[in-house]
């Protein structure tokens, strides 16, 4: 009984520091006054402002593009590379997984120093460009980490069984393979989505003057005072993830209940 009252509340602390900070956050977004310390009562004008702030709406798009945009070449481009490392013998596939973890275990200021360099070098000019390639390039680990189990888990007879009737080796990957492998897909582009959406390091080292992602403009901030409307914009994208996490479990398991019945 003890043993279980101690876990409960040892869960329940666990849950409040994780979510003591949102809830505040979403509380101050309401708040009429701009002191963090005093509340002024219950408003919606943070909100009102957040879409008439051309400036925060410009590093959300931002934000949103790159991440969308450099997760799909990612996945695209991970994806081929765990087709190319199936066709390696063992010990080649061992290596380039290896070199595969390095950017995953490196410090990412290393790598954001690392491909500023490259860019310099390059004669490449910083803005949105240089922005994708690096979101691109750290990236495509966490792909590559997401598909390759679903490869091992493949039968391989079952792709030949599909060229011995007749089937191209395109046809016979996307009606075969493909969608064993998609879950994997699946899950590693909502990663790559996911770090792209949160990243601020290399993005700070690798992006011009006159672009703002939401990582990069809320650091410029922090010298002079967050504005209100970013409690706002935190707690819509905070509701959205919510929402869709409630989907995502809720809705697969109501299908299920209906076929079962």
């Amino acid at each position: 009984m003890i043993k279980s009252s101690v876990r409960k509340l040892y869960i329940a602390l666990i849950f409040i520091f994780l979510y003591a900070p949102i809830v505040t956050l979403m509380v101050l977004s309401f708040n009429a006054s701009r002191s963090r310390a005093k509340w002024g009562g219950f408003t919606l004008k943070w909100y009102r402002e957040l879409f008439q702030n051309e400036v925060i709406l410009a590093a959300l798009s931002n934000t949103l593009l790159i991440a969308l945009l450099s997760s799909l070449i990612a996945t695209l481009i991970g994806t081929i590379a765990c087709i190319s490392m199936q066709a390696m013998k063992r010990r080649t596939r061992a290596v380039m997984m290896g070199v595969t973890n390095i950017p995953m275990l490196n410090a990412e200021i290393v790598t954001g120093i690392s491909l500023m360099l490259l860019f310099i070098t390059l004669g490449m000019k910083f803005g949105f460009l240089t922005i994708l390639l690096a979101h691109i390039t750290f990236n495509i680990p966490y792909v590559i980490l997401s598909v390759m189990p679903r490869f091992k888990q493949l039968n391989p007879s079952t792709y030949e069984a599909a060229l011995d009737l007749g089937a191209s080796p395109l046809r016979a990957f996307f009606m075969v393979v493909f969608p064993d492998i998609l879950p994997g897909v699946v899950s590693g582009f909502l990663m790559a989505f996911t770090m792209s959406l949160d990243d601020f390091i290399i993005t700070h080292f690798t992006k011009g003057p006159g672009i703002d992602t939401l990582s990069t403009k809320i650091y410029s901030e922090v010298k002079k005072g967050i504005k209100p409307e970013m409690y706002a914009l935190s707690a819509i994208i905070f509701t959205a993830v919510l929402v869709l996490l409630f989907l995502v479990n809720y809705i697969p398991k109501e299908n299920k209940e209906k076929k079962e019945k």
